[in-house]
């Protein structure tokens, strides 16, 4: 069974840095792909980045491209989201999602609406004041 447990939010202002952080059990590095999105009220659900597990590529949404790095503590079973020089429009609950990579290891494809994941954690809420 797949569990996903995000912590590490909470309220920074703009310019500071929060680690986010996913417990994921019953998720294997070499066959699943992970990734983080975030919703913010009114807004559509946005891929913000994604991880190909085994070959450990990446995808960054342009938005937090050079500012966010996700990474894969496959020894420990955790993924994490660092995000620096936050701004007020990174505001969002974000979540960590992961889903079985099959044939398919293109990070990309599961952070967008074609590979939409399967399972999901509770999320964490990331608020970043001006």
């Amino acid at each position: 069974e797949v569990q996903l447990v995000e912590s590490g939010g909470g309220l920074v202002q703009a310019g500071e840095s929060l680690r986010l952080s996913c417990a994921a059990s019953g998720v294997s590095f070499d066959a699943y792909a992970i990734g983080w999105f975030r919703q913010a009220p009114g807004k559509e659900r946005e891929g913000v980045s994604c991880i190909s597990g085994g070959q450990g590529s990446t995808y960054y949404a342009d938005s937090v491209k050079g500012r966010f790095t996700i990474s894969w503590d496959n020894a420990n079973n955790m993924v994490y989201l660092q995000m620096n020089n936050l701004k007020p429009e990174d505001t969002a609950v974000y979540y960590c999602a992961a889903e079985p990579q099959f044939q398919i290891r293109n990070p990309y494809y599961y952070c967008s609406i074609y590979g939409t994941p399967r399972h999901w954690g509770q999320g964490t809420q990331v608020t970043v004041s001006s």
